[in-house]
């Protein structure tokens, strides 16, 4: 990443992958650091594949695999349960941590990778009604496609690697792909988050 204005920016990574390196973006540039949940809404006989996702305080949105005659129902009762998964994490990961807010600010959210964009999108727009003064994106790798879609939405993307044929998965970029845990989660934001 090259040269910030940090005199109003704002850090926020996705967990649980976008939080150690969310968390390095900002002590580089010495501004707070934050989270922001977005899950996605899998189909409903395969729950790995995304039709949608949402963030928390944010409306969902949809992709390509959406449809309305096959998915309104389960996403009717999907939704209010992600919602209280996401609430139920918030409160695990950021229970007795002060609130930063996005208003007026320059928002940087990072994530540990894109493939299809759906919960970076979902993230976006849920900043995006905080009225911030811009929002940018920072990955190390996210496909060509998703890339296009997303350079017209924020302000800025910082990506690593842009490829045009992407492997399938974030993980095929990385030698090793640790999951992080919960605790793991909780410890860098009450470290990070003062």
């Amino acid at each position: 990443m090259g040269p910030l204005d940090v005199e109003n920016l704002i850090v926020l990574g996705l967990p649980r992958g976008g939080v150690p390196l969310g968390e390095i973006v900002a002590k580089k540039y010495t501004v707070p650091f934050d989270i922001i949940l977005a899950k996605k809404i899998g189909e409903p006989t395969n729950t790995e594949y995304a039709v949608g996702a949402i963030a928390e305080g944010g409306t969902p949105i949809f992709g390509e695999g959406y449809v309305e005659n096959l998915h309104a129902d389960w996403v009717q009762k999907e939704v209010p349960l992600i919602q209280e998964e996401m609430a139920r994490k918030r409160n695990l990961y950021r229970k007795d941590l002060k609130n930063i807010s996005y208003k007026d600010r320059d928002v940087l959210i990072v994530d540990d990778g894109i493939a299809t964009g759906l919960t970076m999108f979902a993230a976006i727009r849920a900043v995006e009604e905080a009225n911030p003064k811009s929002v940018s994106v920072a990955v190390p790798v996210i496909p060509k496609t998703s890339y296009e879609q997303l350079k017209k939405i924020v302000d800025e993307i910082y990506a690593v690697d842009v490829p045009v044929h992407f492997l399938g998965g974030v993980g095929a970029y990385y030698e090793k792909f640790p999951q992080l845990n919960d605790e793991q989660v909780k410890k860098i934001l009450k470290r990070s988050i003062k």
